[in-house]
């Protein structure tokens, strides 16, 4: 690759690296889903940086390619963002039922409160049959 494009991936890899700070300062992004974001744009800026890493790495772990395994190494970290974000989801729609189910016995509770008859009948100057004085 030429430096170019090393150089490239350097500033993108540290652009990312700002935003996902950004937006971690903002509340905008959790700590536990950035931990994957901020790994891959270390793992690009030193890619970048030090090229002859990534291909140690590569001779290393026995991949022909240094880009193959770059790569690879992105596809794992989505895969693991996707599991990450699956079981939040999960727990979300476990909460969600629980919340459903609430708000439904709330509301037949209060249905049958409005249903139950109550006596609140002003009293009357008539008298009753059983009651008349004549």
């Amino acid at each position: 690759m030429s430096p170019t494009a090393y150089a490239l991936g350097v500033i993108a890899a540290l652009a990312t690296f700002i935003v996902v700070i950004e937006l971690l300062r903002r509340r905008r992004l959790r700590e536990r889903h950035a931990i994957w974001w901020l790994l891959a744009t270390a793992l690009a800026v030193v890619a970048g940086i030090f090229p002859n890493v990534l291909v140690w790495l590569s001779k290393a772990l026995g991949v022909m390619l240094p880009s193959n395994l770059v790569f690879f190494v992105s596809i794992a970290v989505l895969v693991m963002v996707c599991i990450q974000h699956s079981a939040e989801l999960t727990d979300l729609e476990s909460e969600t039922r629980v919340l459903a189910e609430r708000v439904a016995l709330l509301e037949l509770d209060l249905l049958s409160q409005r249903e139950q008859p109550t006596d609140h009948r002003q009293p009357t100057d008539t008298p009753e049959d059983g009651d008349a004085t004549a």
